[in-house]
């Protein structure tokens, strides 16, 4: 029998960087599940962080990131690349979260996030939604 694994979204990531509601069950998907982070969860972590507080912070939490054990998708083959093109021509998606969205699928991972943008793919991937910040 196959493994569940997850796949965290930059909101899960950030949830748990800020300690918000929900972040309980992202370090327990962390501590138990096959965990997988796309690198754009990375470079949004990222540039977010820069945007909203310093360099050092953003340096120190991408370190972070890079230690989770997850396993971090870096390279995007052309399944991949296709299913996010079906995703965004036929959805109102981000390029980023089109992108995720189609990891998720490939790797028949739940997406785990708290972006109301992903509800328009419930009958396509497998969503574990946080609670989102009121």
């Amino acid at each position: 029998m196959r493994q569940t694994s997850y796949l965290l979204d930059t909101s899960a990531i950030l949830t748990l960087l800020e300690d918000e509601e929900g972040a309980a069950r992202v370090e327990e998907l962390l501590r138990q599940e096959s965990i997988l982070l796309p690198f754009l969860v990375l470079l949004e972590t990222y540039y977010i962080t820069l945007q909203e507080q310093t360099e050092d912070v953003a340096d120190r939490r991408y370190a972070l990131l890079k230690q989770l054990p997850a396993t971090i998708l870096w390279d995007v083959d052309e399944p991949t690349l296709l299913t996010a093109g079906r995703l965004k021509a036929d959805h109102r998606l981000s390029l980023a979260d089109s992108l995720i969205a189609a990891f998720a699928l490939r790797h028949r991972a739940v997406l785990v996030h708290k972006d109301p943008e992903y509800a328009v793919l419930s009958a396509a991937v497998q969503l574990e939604t946080l609670p989102y910040k009121r």
